[in-house]
């Protein structure tokens, strides 16, 4: 398990190092990342181009930070934070090759995190070995 910090604002948190490394000479299998929090999800997705601005975007339209939410503690807007798995499931599984992620060519392993109460996060990852 790892611990990152989001910080107070909106977050896709690259999580690709921490993976590579925990898979690193495991040989072949299934790596499997969770995040155990009820207002954070996994993503697979393009860093660094915008993508990742473009999915807060996304989520921002889709999951507005207003008064509407009936889960209503915390900060304005964070009932939201608690519909966001249901959108980005709280896990992923990538296929590991040779102890390396078998990821596409632009392929990142990312922590989604719409909560501005708790920036402390914790990822969990899991190695199943291949036969």
């Amino acid at each position: 398990m790892i611990s990152v910090s989001t910080g107070r604002e909106e977050a896709v948190l690259d999580l690709t190092r921490h993976c590579a490394d925990f898979v690193e000479g495991e040989g072949d299998g299934l790596l499997h990342v969770f995040v155990p929090h009820a207002t954070a999800g996994v993503a697979i997705i393009e860093l660094g181009a915008g993508s990742d601005r473009d999915l807060l975007g996304a989520l921002r339209d889709l999951l507005p930070a207003d008064d509407r939410w009936i889960h209503a503690h915390g900060s304005r807007g964070h009932g939201r934070s608690h519909v966001l798995p249901a959108l980005v499931p709280p896990y992923a599984s990538v296929p590991v090759l040779g102890g390396r992620l078998a990821l596409g060519t632009w392929q990142s392993i990312a922590l989604v995190d719409l909560n501005l109460d708790n920036p402390d996060r914790q990822v969990r990852m899991s190695f199943l070995r291949g036969t």
